[in-house]
């Protein structure tokens, strides 16, 4: 078998590879915590939009840090502009993780975290440590929330700094499993304050 060999002039060729289009991807709106019970997104409130303007929303977190050790980050979804998050919830989660020792890793199902057709936050983070250096990072992308056809499919990437002192990665996906249109995201960690950290919410272009 022949081996092509490629220079820097060849790579640098390849232009569309895994580009996203100027501006494609839109700043809405950033909340900061500080010893905050929950961070919500609720569509025409404090200028956040989450309705059918984009078909695809991203919201980033950013060194969200628990008041409460080894707590998981978790989001639900309302349908009624913020007055009940309890969107029934089909989902799917992996994690793997590596201790600072390097004692022990591993990549498992998370069978304990998942939902089968349940109303309860979903959980998108592994046990995030309370230390001051210890935080949750991520992104949680929602597909066409204002959609009254189709269920609400979302992903979860979300980086942590656990409690127990390792490093652990959380896979989350699935689906609210609802017609109605979702108009607002909850976000809070399992027990405790969102003690500090940003959330940014983005919306994404068609094109």
């Amino acid at each position: 078998m022949a081996l092509v060999k490629y220079n820097d002039n060849s790579i640098s060729a390849i232009s569309s590879a895994g580009q996203l289009a100027t501006g494609s991807l839109v700043p809405i709106k950033t909340l900061t915590a500080s010893s905050s019970a929950t961070l919500s997104f609720v569509d025409g409130s404090n200028d956040v939009i989450l309705d059918s303007t984009y078909p695809i929303y991203k919201f980033e977190f950013i060194n969200c840090h628990p008041s409460s050790d080894n707590v998981g980050f978790k989001f639900n979804m309302s349908v009624d502009g913020g007055s009940n998050y309890n969107v029934t919830k089909t989902s799917t989660v992996f994690a793997s993780y590596h201790y600072e020792n390097d004692s022990s890793t591993a990549l498992a199902y998370g069978s304990s975290v998942d939902l089968a057709q349940s109303t309860s936050d979903q959980q998108i983070s592994g046990g995030t440590g309370s230390d001051n250096d210890q935080s949750a990072n991520g992104s949680l992308t929602i597909f066409n929330p204002s959609s009254t056809t189709f269920v609400k499919h979302f992903l979860g990437c979300v980086q942590t700094s656990g409690g127990d002192d390792r490093s652990l990665k959380y896979y989350s996906g699935g689906y609210g499993n609802t017609t109605s249109a979702v108009n607002a995201i909850i976000f809070k960690f399992a027990s405790g304050n969102i003690d500090s950290g940003t959330i940014k919410l983005y919306g994404i272009k068609d094109s």
